[in-house]
């Protein structure tokens, strides 16, 4: 009955609108042609819960309605105008309807959810086309990753992409190292989307990733890392060496190098070998010998004969020498009793011969001695001469005596292990560094003489003011520990017999009492304290706990601990855009009862010298959530925090779980990353070294934890630890190995380049990130390993780490690490563990905490002491001045200097004189 009711109201609500459009169109009398849409209704989707609007125009036109999914629309919904075209006269109407989600969502039929419009006018009606309406929509999960591959130089890359199922369908587009991809008329994408590269260049190594987006939302795949590495190839081979032997059966050989190409991104060294040797023959020179004489020839008219020989026994051959003499022999044939017309010639001499052979001999002999004796006077007067000048010029060692020989040795020798390097390392050495991984926290306190300090409180009166150091009965009360075997560089082992002393005020360094073991957990510190207050120190962690002075009632003990808690923890909040910049700590036990704050220090790594940051201070509730207590650049009455740059200082007033958390406010936002490379020997493979590469937050617990990890794997420390600034810019981070001797060292193919995504290392959480490169040696005699390690963000820093070791080093001779004797310090108690004497402390807060007629007040040393903000929560506890001294205690806990302490309090000093001497000279000007 109902359901006849409303059609037949509908039925009387249609006759009475046809009835009143054909009176409107009598009544205006128009005439023309039917309804002609100059806008009709479009297909659209709706974005999350947003309605849409379609929408229709025609001319002329009484009257429009929607009609959808075959049903009319009703009258109330239609939004109308209408207006008349200034040119032809006519009417134009236009409407349009709301299309909402749930409309679509409850619309259950074998097609989309339509509309379309009718138009009337007196004439007729027209219909307009369908327009369809969906819910647009985008998967989070692609159909298909792209995945990463290896491919060879001018080899093929195909990476798959199928977007996640959407309405429309999604547009994609590739990226390479978070740039859209240049085609470049190499890079073809299908309409499958797959990426495809036909000849792969050494350029299109890279990150690449598939973007998908439509109106509603961009999905991103998983990043794909292609190599496109390139085989090693060997060079021509060089010409055959000349024979290693000068004389008989010896070797020659040829060289060549694998490059060309050289092997690069992984890729595979030359097979075959780099050097040829062949045997080879070198003739031996044969030197020449004389033959048998031959017979005397006739003696002739000149009373001579000859004989001869030949250099034939054997011919000098293959550059033998030749043979040493003469090869034709003279001889007189008579004995010297020649005949000369058949007389002997000593017969036969003309008269007067014998006479002239005479005169002729005494003249000769006359003229030698003439000779002889002008040779002598000469020789003399010339080294007379030559004696003026003081040198004898026989002695040659006057020539040379002024010059000596020396030889020098470079500092650094030239490396053949390194290829393209400009660092030449000396072979000889071998480098293992040892830094120390804590903060010294000295406990020596300053003589502050009693005119420095009080001086300027003319007001105080103090009878002894004298402030002495700690004895030695002190300082045996401090627990040292120390590594076995581990010594600053220098100092002997057996440190008992030597004489030096070290550290400030002649204290010694080591103490016998050495414990070899730590006798505490690394990440855990607790000690009993009273009345008296002191420190507690979680060592290496740069974590410490001041307790001042009476905030512990008197006959009242407390067993306090400190935990950092390195479990990982449950998100920081539900919104993702915080991180923690800090470890974790608890300190209790829960039921503490304090009568003042307690001084907490944190090390955190956020890089805070540009306001980049929103920093907050958390405590963890009971159901493991984290709330907020305060934001370091606000002012709160229930916290104090003083933010500096590697650490900030808390003043707390309730035991619980507290870190720092980090929003950052802009990409250029950054986090303190430190980086180290560790190496040691591959036990399964007695030619295999390992390179540990770690990046981890830049606080002291965070690099404690890599350390011991290493220690206790036989790890050696092999560049000095570096820092890094990691900006929030979404980019990942890159460690890559360099330079590795490839004619000495192999490396496994693919793994010269390895990456972190940039939420690995930005919401890392205090732990440590690694990646390691294993090398093998070709054989034992490479003892020593060169390389570089790159750690760099994509579109940010880098940092070189230089490894230059020796890998058959004993690893018992070699030290890890070694600590300072005071890091190791967990607990100090009473007036110990205090930068200012007690005596002087209560003096000062008995000063400021009151203000008096010469205006001081706990705010006037704030101000100096440059503690002047968020001094609400100073005025709200029972000693302001107490409270402010804790704050500077913990600032300076590392320094211990006093001195800008006495400096603040001479400055107050004088500049109440100044305004002391100003109010009475003012005074003094008044007229009587």
């Amino acid at each position: 009955m109902a359901t006849s009711w409303v059609l037949f109201q509908e039925g009387r609500e249609r006759a009475v609108f046809l009835w009143n459009l054909r009176c409107e169109s009598l009544q205006h009398g128009q005439s023309g042609t039917l309804p002609h849409f100059l806008e009709e209704p479009v297909d659209a989707y709706i974005v999350k819960s947003n309605p849409i609007k379609l929408r229709c125009q025609a001319r002329p036109a009484l009257q429009i309605f929607f009609k959808c999914n075959g049903e009319w629309v009703h009258q109330s919904q239609h939004m109308s105008q209408e207006h008349t075209d200034m040119g032809t006269g006519l009417k134009i109407r236009e409407v349009m309807i709301n299309v909402s989600r749930q409309q679509v969502e409850d619309f259950h039929g074998p097609e989309d959810y339509w509309c379309l419009c009718v138009a009337w006018s007196h004439l007729g009606t027209s219909k307009s086309r369908k327009a369809t309406v969906r819910i647009a929509y985008l998967r989070k999960n692609f159909e298909q990753d792209p995945q990463g591959t290896e491919v060879p130089l001018n080899g093929m890359i195909v990476l798959h992409c199928r977007p996640p199922e959407g309405v429309p369908v999604a547009e994609v587009e590739w990226l390479k190292n978070e740039e859209p991809l240049s085609s470049e008329g190499v890079v073809e994408t299908r309409g499958d989307h797959n990426l495809i590269i036909s000849e792969a260049r050494l350029s299109d190594s890279g990150n690449y990733t598939c973007v998908a987006n439509n109106i509603v939302a961009k999905r991103r795949s998983a990043t794909a890392t292609v190599v496109v590495y390139v085989n090693g190839g060997w060079s021509s081979w060089t010409d055959w060496s000349p024979c290693n032997v000068r004389c008989g059966r010896g070797v020659q050989k040829r060289s060549r190098t694998c490059t060309n190409p050289a092997p690069l991104n992984g890729g595979a060294f030359c097979e075959g070998m780099s050097v040829q040797k062949s045997t080879c023959n070198t003739l031996c020179p044969v030197d020449g010998g004389w033959g048998e004489w031959s017979e005397w020839s006739v003696c002739s008219s000149d009373c001579e004969r000859q004989r001869s020989r030949e250099c034939t026994a054997p011919e000098p051959k293959h550059g033998g020498r030749l043979c040493d003499g003469v090869a034709v022999a003279t001889d007189n044939c008579t004995g010297g009793l020649c005949t000369q017309n058949r007389k002997l010639i000593h017969d036969v001499k003309p008269q007067g011969v014998e006479n002239s052979s005479d005169v002729a001999l005494y003249s000769g002999l006359a003229a030698g001695v003439v000779t002889v004796v002008l040779l002598i006077i000469a020789v003399t007067l010339y080294r007379r001469s030559q004696s003026e000048y003081g040198v004898d010029v026989i002695d040659s060692s006057a020539l040379t005596g002024g010059f000596q020989s020396f030889s020098f040795k470079t500092s650094r020798q030239a490396n053949p292990l390194l290829i393209n390097s400009s660092m030449q390392p000396d072979l000889t050495v071998s480098r293992t560094y040892t830094s120390p991984m804590c903060f010294q926290d000295s406990i020596d306190k300053e003589l502050m003489a009693e005119r420095s300090l009080l001086d300027p409180l003319p007001d105080l009166k103090v009878k002894d003011l004298s402030i002495a150091s700690p004895g030695v009965a002190e300082r045996a009360e401090y627990h040292v520990m120390s590594h076995p075997q581990t010594f600053p560089r220098g100092l002997a082992p057996d440190y008992r017999a030597v004489g030096t002393t070290l550290g400030r005020r002649g204290k010694n360094l080591f103490t016998p009492q050495v414990s070899l073991t730590p006798s505490r957990p690394l990440h855990k510190a607790t000690a009993v304290f009273g009345h008296a207050g002191g420190r507690l120190v979680v060592p290496n962690t740069g974590i410490s706990l001041l307790v001042p002075h009476g905030g512990i009632a008197e006959d009242t003990t407390w067993e306090m601990y400190m935990i950092i808690n390195q479990e990982d923890s449950s998100t920081v909040s539900e919104e993702e855009a915080e991180i923690f910049l800090s470890p974790a700590v608890t300190y209790g036990p829960p039921g503490l009862d304090l009568s003042c704050p307690i001084a907490m220090t944190i090390a955190h790594c956020a890089e805070v010298a540009a306001d980049n940051w929103t920093i907050r201070l958390k405590r963890q509730t009971q159901d493991n959530k984290w709330e907020e207590v305060m934001s370091v650049d606000e002012e709160s009455t229930s916290c104090y925090c003083l933010l500096e740059a590697q650490r900030c200082h808390v003043l707390l007033e309730h035991p619980g779980r507290y870190t720092l958390v980090g929003e950052p406010l802009n990409q250029e936002a950054a986090k303190r990353l430190r980086l180290a490379v560790f190496g040691s020997p591959d036990t399964s493979n007695s030619l295999g070294f390992t390179l540990r590469v770690y990046c981890v937050d830049d606080t002291p617990d965070a690099f404690q934890e890599v350390a011991v990890g290493e220690r206790s794997r036989g790890g050696r420390l092999l560049e000095e630890p570096k820092m890094m600034l990691f900006r929030g810019n979404t980019f990942s981070l890159q460690v890559s190995i360099q330079d590795v001797p490839q004619l000495l060292w192999s490396i496994k193919p693919f793994t010269t380049c390895q990456e972190f995504s940039f939420s690995q290392v930005w919401a890392s959480n205090q732990r440590p990130l690694q990646c390691a490169f294993s090398l093998e040696r070709y054989s034992h005699s490479s003892s020593q390993l060169s390389c570089k390690i790159s750690i760099r963000q994509v579109k940010g820093e880098e940092q070189i780490l230089q490894v230059y070791t020796s890998v058959v080093e004993s690893e018992k001779g070699v030290v890890p690490f070694f600590t300072q004797s005071d890091c190791t310090i967990i607990s100090q108690t009473g007036s110990r563990a205090f930068k200012i004497p007690l005596s002087i402390r209560q003096r000062i807060s008995a000063t400021f905490d009151t203000a008096n007629a010469k205006g001081k007040d706990w705010q006037l040393l704030a101000q100096k002491l440059h503690i002047d903000r968020n001094l609400c929560y100073f005025a709200c506890q029972e000693s302001p001045s107490s409270v402010i001294l804790s704050l500077w205690e913990v600032q300076h806990q590392d320094s211990g200097d006093l001195d800008s302490l006495a400096s603040a309090l001479e400055e107050i000093s004088k500049v109440q004189h100044e305004q002391t001497f100003e109010k009475g000279f003012k005074y003094s000007q008044t007229p009587l």
